[in-house]
């Protein structure tokens, strides 16, 4: 785009835009908000600094308890059409994927409070359609909650998320839930009672005989064979394992009711699998990577964790650069996702103790992701 492309898609004068670019002056947040939004990227891209990117964040979800404290008397407000509300909770679900979190917690509360809205406007027969989009935002808004440690507000929100899906009338919708909701398992540690969860919810899942029914299905087994890898049950990791593939093998790689699924995510989750449950099992992830990388339609989130993985895989196997490398990858594709996530922090910390040495690359990209409170 041109300087004036930019700043009529930004809705920012032009000359404004000259001085930000050359530096003669500063931008506040509605602004980067609105240029970042022009290039369709998350505006943590233009902060820079960690903490002004988290600390968006977190100033945002205070308003986004409020407006779910009230989810069955909500205010007094507009309500757009379905097509419309459809529209917003898709573009939003899109930002989730691409981990594009300020500007999920900045507009959840906003999009949250509509819906619930909605939700208690509709006559019967309407309700099953925004009971679906509620899942959804409310997904999208745990996403933002529980990646910079919010654990409460993200339990609460997937509490929400089980009260509306039995008003979708769906039960793939309450797949999804029980997918997002091994969160509050993995942050409690308790794998074991997240596996029988899992369990349990497959057996709600029809027979899988649409793309749909199989991709919910094959996530569930996605999302087993990880926890069980986190318990270290090899057996029961590689037979979920196993049934996700077979399942992939029945859908193309696309996202399914908000989540990423078919042959592509299911390597990822081999990776993932190898490396939670270590040891031996190390070198599998490892040749996984040598043979294959993730394409790029996938979504960022998922790739990035892809080489978040690896590199855990690969310091264990005493190559801490090339460990680093795959760190810079991450970070790359998706920013806000490695910077969050505490293994990038322990990696680096790790990696620059090994090396000994302050390498002014490895140090700067140290202080980015906080590696010195790991």
């Amino acid at each position: 785009m041109t300087q004036q492309q930019l700043a009529d898609r930004a809705g920012v004068h032009v000359g404004t835009l000259r001085k930000i670019e050359r530096g003669a002056r500063g931008a506040g947040d509605a602004v980067l908000t609105a240029i970042a939004d022009a290039l369709g990227i998350d505006v943590s891209v233009l902060l820079g600094a960690h903490d002004r990117s988290a600390g968006r964040v977190r100033a945002a979800l205070p308003g986004l308890s409020a407006v779910i404290a009230t989810y069955d008397m909500p205010d007094d407000g507009p309500v757009r059409p379905l097509s419309e509300l459809r529209s917003a909770v898709e573009a939003a679900e899109r930002k989730r994927l691409n981990a594009q979190y300020v500007s999920i917690a900045e507009s959840a509360a906003s999009l949250l409070g509509e819906l619930f809205r909605a939700f208690d406007q509709s006559a019967d027969e309407g309700r099953p359609a925004v009971a679906r989009l509620l899942v959804s935002a409310l997904r999208t808004a745990d996403a933002a909650a529980y990646k910079y440690g919010a654990h409460d507000l993200s339990a609460r929100l997937i509490d929400l998320m089980r009260w509306s899906a039995p008003h979708a009338g769906d039960q793939v919708v309450g797949a999804t839930v029980a997918y997002v909701r091994t969160e509050t398992y993995f942050a409690a540690r308790a794998h074991d009672a997240g596996l029988r969860a899992l369990e349990v919810a497959m057996d709600r899942v029809p027979a899988p005989s649409t793309p749909a029914t199989s991709a919910a299905l094959g996530a569930l087994h996605m999302r087993a064979a990880v926890i069980a890898g986190r318990t270290r049950c090899a057996a029961a990791a590689h037979h979920h394992l196993a049934e996700a593939e077979r399942l992939s093998e029945d859908v193309e790689e696309g996202t399914y009711g908000g989540t990423a699924f078919g042959p592509e995510s299911v390597r990822i989750h081999a990776v993932s699998v190898a490396v939670s449950l270590g040891g031996d099992h190390t070198a599998a992830a490892l040749d996984v990577a040598r043979q294959w990388k993730p394409a790029l339609t996938l979504p960022a989130e998922r790739r990035s964790g892809f080489y978040i993985e690896l590199a855990r895989a690969q310091l264990w196997s005493g190559r801490p650069d090339d460990a680093y490398e795959s760190l810079k990858v991450a970070r790359h594709i998706a920013p806000l996702h490695a910077r969050e996530h505490p293994w990038v922090r322990e990696d680096v910390a790790k990696i620059r103790r090994i090396r000994r040495a302050d390498v002014e690359d490895l140090s700067s990209f140290a202080e980015w992701c906080h590696a010195g409170d790991a």
